[in-house]
């Protein structure tokens, strides 16, 4: 299947990390194939769909809505395999690429004592981590912060076959609240995952944002003055920044806008400053669509 930008083959990733939304993916094939299915029997039966919908319309109108009809049964059909396609290239090779990209935002991993990965999930961010601190011959460890303790042991199993167990640590916890003391972490990371919280509110409430602010308030809680943040994430990226300055946040930064999971996307850097200072911080954008 080729090798990515690590020189690794794609079919070892997968047979680490595996689809984690399976159920997603065969919802908009299985739709995908009926629609393709649906737009060739008009396409074959054309004239036939056409004599019957005679008794319905006059004869140029049916013609015209059998057309239009499977016009857009195959435009749903495209539609639904471009986000099929999409939702795979999002769930493991983008993920593993944009984790490549965060952890090079971290100028010298020998000197990471503590990291955290917030949300970790199946561990593709938390593993990338794990073997920076590996490569670099640092002492540190990093911390997989995730909702379910069954997740977290498959990330401790996914951090072993990647071979960099002895770095990494899976702990269960709420996000809204986490189990650390201040200026805790040399570096806090995330991916795809702040904007899941509080979605049981519903993602446009008033409650999940403020849930969304939380979250990050904690991240700057439990990042040490000087530490960096790196944080991707889809949707709400804008009242990510107006938060970040609000908290004085250092050097914040906004990547190049991505799709993932037919959303737009952008990595959040910013560092905590080692005193904080009345006014307003600049923000470095780069927001290419």
């Amino acid at each position: 299947m080729g090798k990515t930008a690590g020189n690794r083959d794609w079919t070892q990733i997968y047979a680490i990390y595996g689809i984690q939304q399976w159920q997603t993916l065969v919802f908009l094939l299985f739709h995908a194939f009926f629609f393709s299915i649906l737009s060739l029997l008009f396409l074959v039966y054309f004239d036939q769909i056409c004599f019957f919908l005679d008794s319905f319309f006059l004869s140029g109108a049916s013609r015209l809505t059998a057309g239009f009809t499977g016009a857009v049964t195959a435009l749903s059909a495209v539609c639904l395999l471009f986000a099929a396609a999409n939702f795979v290239y999002s769930d493991v090779p983008l993920q593993y690429e944009m984790a490549q990209r965060m952890v090079s935002s971290v100028s010298d991993w020998s000197c990471v004592k503590t990291a955290l990965d917030l949300g970790c999930g199946r561990g593709i961010l938390l593993n990338a981590v794990a073997t920076q601190l590996k490569k670099t011959g640092s002492s540190g460890r990093v911390v997989g912060l995730d909702r379910s303790k069954r997740t977290t042991l498959s990330t401790l199993r996914t951090a072993k076959l990647e071979g960099v167990q002895e770095y990494v640590t899976c702990r269960e916890g709420d996000v809204r609240t986490l189990p650390f003391g201040d200026n805790y972490f040399d570096v806090v990371v995330s991916s795809v995952f702040v904007h899941t919280v509080g979605k049981e509110h519903g993602q446009k409430s008033v409650e999940a944002a403020a849930e969304r602010m939380r979250v990050l308030g904690e991240i700057v809680r439990v990042v040490k003055p000087g530490g960096l943040c790196v944080v991707w994430d889809l949707l709400h990226v804008p009242e990510y920044v107006r938060r970040l300055q609000e908290l004085k946040m250092d050097d914040i930064r906004v990547s190049e806008r991505v799709t993932a999971f037919m959303a737009g996307s952008h990595i959040v850097t910013f560092r905590k400053p080692s005193e904080l200072v009345a006014g307003p911080r600049e923000v470095r954008l780069d927001w290419r669509c």
